[in-house]
């Protein structure tokens, strides 16, 4: 078969330089020097390449994009935060489509080339950032790959309408359904937990739920995910994004939350956040718990940071976690490579039949690429080079 595309002159992740050919948007070769015939070349000059960056959490609805800088609103609980977001939301007249298609482009700009999107879904914006979303995610599927969560922000129970609104969005093309800290918002572990997986469970899809209830409490609350996962059948299609309790218990309720996640194949977001505890990486993955990366807040009204590199977000997971080896850094390029496109079931490494996203990096391997988070970044999307501005095609 003809070759659309060869990379010539790349430098491979095992240290080998060689050629990686492209056809109909996946790769088909890795390693040869010379493929038969070939409608263009790309010459990557000894760059290293790698697989494109999955952001496994980002909100496109509330970013803060295009808009002059807001300066932050205080609120040092989850459900203060909550209504300065609702307050500032009020006031904002830049669309959603207008705010996301910037973040887009800026993550797409940095290589992610894949994300899941956590919607808000309440009795006062109703399915309007879904509808957003669905624009989006259809208007740049050529860039990114994009995977929406309905996302109960405000509650479910102490917000009536909302669990009618939770089907609604399935129904209108919402990917997963997700929830919010049963009984740090809604006050009701058992209730907010039925409405969620009843959801999900009529329409046969995953669900991506924020937890942010820490120490025994958040545990309890893992467990019980984990036990509802395994009565309905939805063994690794659950994920719980942040989890902080992980990082906040004894040996034994470690060890048995752990299992009991690994058992159900709950897969565990982190952003490896700076104040708060975060899931320590190793001991869960050591227990079989599959541990994932995403860039959460990015310039919102939870956080004015964020700027979406997950090179810079991996290395943050190093630094937290004191992680230093080679193999260490290594480890953290999979948490925002890898690891979340599993979780959001896409083909997502470098092999012979993936998916032609990768990225080319002037760096010598993959621990560098983490430590020195180069600026310069060529991405190709299905065999394409999308990077702005960018063109060393020869035909």
């Amino acid at each position: 078969m003809q070759a659309d595309l060869v990379i010539e002159n790349v430098l491979l992740p095992g240290g080998t330089k060689g050629a990686v050919t492209v056809a109909a948007g996946l790769i088909t070769s890795i390693g040869a020097e010379n493929p038969p015939t070939v409608a263009a070349r790309f010459d990557a000059r000894d760059a290293l390449i790698v697989p494109g960056l999955v952001d496994g959490h980002v909100h496109l609805d509330k970013t803060l994009l295009g808009l002059p800088f807001i300066p932050h609103i205080p609120g040092d609980t989850v459900s203060k935060r909550i209504e300065a977001e609702k307050h500032l939301r009020r006031t904002i007249d830049v669309p959603v489509e207008t705010r996301g298609c910037l973040l887009i482009e800026k993550l797409s700009a940095q290589g992610t080339v894949a994300l899941r999107s956590h919607v808000d879904v309440d009795t006062e914006i109703g399915l309007k950032g879904l509808e957003a979303e669905l624009t989006l995610k259809e208007r740049y599927r050529h860039l990114m790959d994009i995977q929406i969560v309905a996302f109960p922000q405000s509650g479910i129970l102490r917000d009536p309408g909302t669990a009618d609104l939770m089907d609604a969005a399935l129904e209108a093309g919402a990917d997963l359904v997700g929830g919010l800290d049963p009984a740090g918002i809604d006050g009701d572990v058992s209730g907010h937990l039925d409405v969620v997986f009843d959801v999900a469970d009529k329409h046969g899809v995953g669900v991506d739920l924020h937890l942010h209830d820490g120490g025994a409490l958040g545990a309890f609350e893992l467990r019980q995910i984990a036990e509802r996962t395994l009565a309905l059948g939805l063994t690794g299609k659950v994920a719980v994004s942040h989890a902080f309790c992980l990082g906040e218990l004894d040996d034994f309720d470690f060890g048995r939350t752990a299992a009991l996640l690994a058992k159900a194949d709950i897969a565990i977001m982190t952003t490896a956040p700076g104040p708060v505890s975060m899931p320590p990486v190793k001991p869960l993955k050591a227990e079989g718990v599959r541990v994932f990366c995403g860039s959460d807040n990015i310039r919102d009204a939870w956080s004015p940071f964020g700027n979406g590199d997950l090179l810079e977000r991996a290395a943050i997971v190093c630094d937290r976690q004191d992680y230093r080896l080679n193999e260490d850094l290594e480890l953290a390029f999979t948490l925002v490579t890898e690891a979340p496109s599993d979780v959001i079931g896409r083909n997502g490494g470098l092999t012979v039949g993936s998916p032609a996203d990768f990225l080319l990096l002037p760096v010598q391997s993959i621990a560098e690429a983490v430590a020195e988070r180069p600026a310069r970044r060529t991405v190709f999307k299905r065999g394409v080079n999308v990077t702005p501005g960018n063109d060393r095609f020869t035909v």
